[in-house]
């Protein structure tokens, strides 16, 4: 380390991760209990600092990695949360990040480790310093996000039917779909292929099952929704 810029106040600079997920139709985060002062005990979502020798790019993928176990996840910066007194302890700017899972691939068991749970995004309770914030504002992003780009699928399990498509659509976007209209768009999109499949769970009859086709998308990604 340099001698330079002692004249100086030093800041701690932290990532802070919303990580959502799809489950039952809801949007949902993963938050858990605070395990530091100041704030310990609160909701709060996950973070870290950012250490010497990694980018913040790298400590949100580290961090990420950290919680979930899961690598080369859908990530997007939100923002630089800056406030002088957002945090009580030190002066500390946070860069907050979202991240897009299928919570089938977080299981109970790291749920427990991490002392972390889904919450619905319409009930979430207040959450340490200026982290509401942050939800509030990756979700406007990924609203954006979503009428041009496919990152839903994310959000779902390979094999999905349409109902669950929509439902994901109006869990993020907050507002009702027409089932028809819905429909008749998803059947002008090349990269959603009907299998022959059929999912039996939610009635006799059953539906069938579709899948997310990214090679097809990245031939022609004119989408909109």
């Amino acid at each position: 380390m340099t001698t330079f810029y002692k004249e100086f106040q030093k800041v701690f600079l932290s990532v802070d991760c919303i990580i959502f997920g799809f489950d039952n139709s809801k949007l949902k985060v993963l938050i858990g209990r605070r395990q530091m002062d100041p704030g310990r005990g609160e909701w709060s979502l996950y973070g870290g600092f950012v250490a010497a020798s990694e980018s913040i790019e790298e400590c949100a993928a580290r961090t990420l990695f950290e919680l979930t176990g899961l690598r080369n996840l859908y990530m997007r910066q939100v923002g630089a949360f800056g406030q002088v007194d957002r945090d009580p302890g030190e002066r500390v700017i946070s860069i907050a990040y979202y991240a897009l899972i299928n919570v089938k691939d977080y299981d109970e068991k790291q749920l427990k480790e991490h002392g972390v749970e889904w919450v619905d995004i319409q009930a979430l309770p207040q959450l340490y310093s200026d982290h509401n914030e942050m939800i509030r504002k990756a979700l406007k992003l990924m609203r954006q996000k979503l009428r041009t780009e496919p990152v839903g699928f994310r959000l779902l399990p390979s094999l999905f039917t349409l109902t669950q498509l929509q439902r994901l659509y109006e869990a993020v976007t907050g507002e009702e779909i027409d089932k028809r209209n819905f429909r008749k768009r998803i059947k002008d999109m090349d990269f959603i292929e009907k299998t022959e499949l059929i999912d039996k769970t939610g009635s006799k009859r059953g539906a069938f099952l579709y899948r997310f086709n990214k090679r097809t998308y990245n031939e022609d990604p004119n989408f909109k929704l």
